[in-house]
């Protein structure tokens, strides 16, 4: 589509907030597959809206296996390889669950180049020594600059470079979808 200067694309729609409450009872389902259970899970959200795609896989784990599954938020500024910032200068955070020795399920809304989780898995190992790490994403563009992939996958979405996914999460943005720009 060609757009004049001064207009704005709208973005489609490309997932509605049933098909996304059906991607991730889905990854929900494969996470108690892969670990054959849930002992010893924990889920860390990457912020913003990893971390409340993690709560909603802890809450669909929570309604399956009656267990609580702790939810950490890993803010992963201080570890990106794209800031001004050089990284000694910037205070790293420190989770506020142990992950020592546990299956670790981390947890972001899109991945793209990979740099993001790269960040995450050098925030985590800072943080103690996971005994696995699995990625779970609600959506997969492609488009990887790193040797990374997602263990557990909503939706895989073929986009062009020039193109943007918009996860919207009703804790922030007051609805649930995934919209394309």
């Amino acid at each position: 589509m060609l757009l004049n200067r001064g207009e704005i694309e709208m973005a489609k729609e490309i997932v509605d907030a049933m098909a996304m409450q059906r991607a991730l009872t889905r990854i929900t389902y494969e996470i108690i597959e892969k670990n054959k259970g849930i002992a010893n899970l924990v889920i860390v959200g990457i912020k913003t809206r990893g971390v409340y795609i993690g709560q909603h896989i802890a809450n669909r784990l929570q309604q399956l296996e009656n267990v609580d599954i702790p939810v950490g938020e890993l803010d992963i500024s201080a570890y990106r390889d794209d800031q001004g910032e050089p990284l000694a200068a910037v205070t790293k955070q420190k989770l506020d669950i142990n992950i020592d020795g546990k299956r670790v399920i981390l947890v972001d809304d899109v991945l793209y180049t990979g740099r993001t989780i790269r960040a995450a898995m050098d925030a985590l190992m800072d943080n103690g020594r996971p005994a696995v790490v699995n990625l779970a994403v609600l959506v997969d563009r492609g488009h990887r600059e790193l040797p990374i992939r997602a263990d557990f996958v909503g939706k895989n979405i073929p986009t062009s470079s020039s193109e943007r996914i918009q996860v919207n999460v009703k804790e922030v943005d007051g609805f649930d979808s995934v919209e394309i720009q």
